[in-house]
């Protein structure tokens, strides 16, 4: 199967590298707007082959949406990154006009794609995806959620000195510094609750540590990260090409889940072969109802500034 990753920057490079080494698909096109850029980058990648054991062909290419023809996946990390103290959201007004184009530009080749959308502001852009195109909800996926989870239970790890891989744990609502919402109550290690090894103290800085992830990684690195973000984008894929049905936690569109409507927001999701087919919705406590009904608001107003600049 063959996934084309538009923006062959750090993410959408990884993310290459991830899916080729673990044999996710058979085929990966790096496609950037800057002359060469992806076709080095694809190079770079396919001279690891021999070393790492791996026969997908990844190719490179500038500005030439014929050769993403025939996707299955189409993954969007186009756009500016984050710099120091910059918000997601202020990303919104240059974003919104290359998510715009790059969707598009996509579905000419490859119509029956399913789209991942890694750009920033991530739910408005997800939001943005759907509404222009007008495909079926369950074709348009914000990856966020599962790299939430992913800096949810690595703190988790580091709080418990426990292996990452032996946690269970969820981050929903926004993909915003203040929007997301690790559910600590529900968090376990193999079965236990974490609460039983933990404080509520602990938990909940392992909570406020999680929602500044990516933050703290752009004040240490000087740019947004790439690694976790672009084996998050794999983890996703590999669950859509490979039919694995796997419960992950992005950004989708609800109407009525969550007591929420006509706007995408993280929620548990079951993702294979048609992209999202099931949204599960956890039983809440009245704190947990009331910190989602914050975070969908704060992203509809995101929403609202996106239709007012595309006015």
């Amino acid at each position: 199967m063959k996934v084309t990753i538009v923006g062959a920057g750090n993410v959408g490079a990884t993310c290459a590298d991830v899916i080729s080494y673990r044999g996710i698909a058979s085929e990966v096109v790096l496609l950037d707007i800057k002359e060469g850029f992806a076709e080095g980058k694809a190079l770079d990648i396919m001279q690891c082959a021999t070393n790492t054991g791996f026969n997908t062909k990844v190719s490179g290419v500038t500005n030439d949406y014929s050769k993403t023809a025939n996707s299955s996946v189409v993954v969007i990390t186009s756009g500016i990154p984050r710099k120091p103290g910059m918000t997601r959201e202020e990303l919104i007004g240059i974003n919104a006009g290359i998510v715009k184009t790059v969707v598009e530009s996509v579905l000419v080749h490859s119509p029956e794609a399913i789209i991942v959308v890694v750009s920033n502001p991530m739910d408005t852009m997800t939001y943005l995806a759907l509404k222009s195109t007008g495909l079926p909800k369950n074709r348009i996926i914000g990856m966020g959620g599962a790299l939430d989870s992913s800096r949810f239970r690595t703190y988790l790890s580091m709080a418990l000195d426990k292996p990452a891989n032996d946690i269970s744990a969820m981050v929903i609502g926004g993909h915003g510094d203040t929007t997301m919402i690790p559910l600590t109550r529900l968090a376990s290690y193999n079965g236990i609750p974490v609460s039983q090894f933990l404080s509520e103290e602990a938990l909940q800085k392992v909570a406020a540590d999680t929602m500044v992830g990516g933050a703290t990684l752009t004040g240490l690195l000087g740019t947004s990260a790439w690694y976790a973000p672009g084996a998050s984008v794999a983890y996703l894929v590999d669950s859509i090409l490979n039919d694995q049905k796997k419960m992950i936690a992005c950004s989708v569109f609800v109407e009525g889940e969550y007591e929420q409507n006509d706007i995408c927001i993280g929620v548990p999701c079951i993702i294979g072969k048609n992209g999202v087919e099931e949204i599960i919705e956890i039983e809440l406590n009245d704190s947990e109802k009331a910190k989602f009904a914050k975070s969908a608001e704060a992203v509809r107003q995101m929403n609202d500034a996106l239709k007012s600049i595309l006015a």
